[in-house]
């Protein structure tokens, strides 16, 4: 990215371990809230992990994870109580067994906004992903695009500093896919941070500013989008590029969030 950014997560000698097994090893980067971040690597890399640990679903074996915020921008209408950190957005949500008003304004209601104030966010939620008109329909029968939207809106209702979103469009038809990823980029342009996991390299060229490239559970890569996509300088990074098979990465996938069901 071309200026500092106001607002970065800073790992510090960062590893995770769950289950005995080694996750994160040594994370030492600057992760920029601020603008569109990528995450990529191979699957078992730690993408998901690393965003589980941001959240808080995972605390970190050894070393220091903080949070550097610098000017917040204030939503309307009016502040929230508290503004959080990060809002995590799953690959495939769970929707509660109400309408998607209620979904969001269960959220707002868990994060300590008064009851007389959280419809008027939610409401401003779902108009901003484009789901004013279901806000009334039950959120199990609405599409998978549109669950998607409403996780989303969940989210973003919160007023996070940065969305933290782990390959949400990896189950979608190619136009709700599309849709989304528009609508990710919309939601960071209007100065809410976006960090996003993701397979689909051409996403990746379409949407990032600035890329974290992890391989077996350390950082192999952390650059703007030009210099990662077009001078990468890493030979394991152009293997990646080039859509060569990498080295069994140490695990198949994120595990079990401990102490939580999804």
């Amino acid at each position: 990215m071309s200026a500092p950014l106001a607002n970065h997560a800073q790992l510090d000698g960062v590893s995770l371990q769950l289950g005995g097994h080694p996750v994160l090893s040594d994370l030492r980067l600057d992760i920029p809230l601020d603008g569109r971040t990528i995450l990529l690597g191979p699957n078992g890399s730690g993408k998901s992990s690393l965003l589980f640990l941001l959240q808080g679903l995972h605390a970190p074996t050894c070393g220091r994870l903080s949070v550097r915020a610098g000017v917040q921008h204030v939503p309307g209408p009016g502040p929230l109580p508290r503004r959080r950190n990060f809002a995590l957005v799953f690959q495939k949500p769970v929707m509660l067994r109400r309408t998607a008003l209620a979904n969001v304004t269960h959220a707002l209601a868990c994060a300590g906004v008064p009851s007389s104030l959280a419809p008027t966010h939610a409401l401003r939620a779902l108009d901003a992903v484009g789901l004013g008109y279901a806000a009334a329909r039950m959120a199990r029968v609405l599409s998978g695009g549109e669950q998607q939207r409403l996780a989303l809106a969940r989210a973003w209702a919160l007023d996070p500093l940065c969305l933290l979103c782990d390959e949400p469009t990896a189950s979608l038809d190619p136009t709700a896919a599309a849709g989304l990823e528009q609508l990710l980029m919309t939601l960071a342009g209007r100065g809410t941070g976006l960090l996003m996991s993701t397979h689909d390299l051409a996403q990746a060229r379409r949407m990032a500013e600035f890329v974290i490239f992890l391989h077996q559970g350390r950082v192999r890569a952390a650059a703007p989008a030009d210099h990662f996509f077009n001078a990468p300088g890493d030979p394991l990074v152009e293997r990646f590029l080039a859509g060569e098979l990498l080295a069994p990465a140490r695990e198949t996938g994120p595990l079990p969030i401990q102490g939580a069901s999804r």
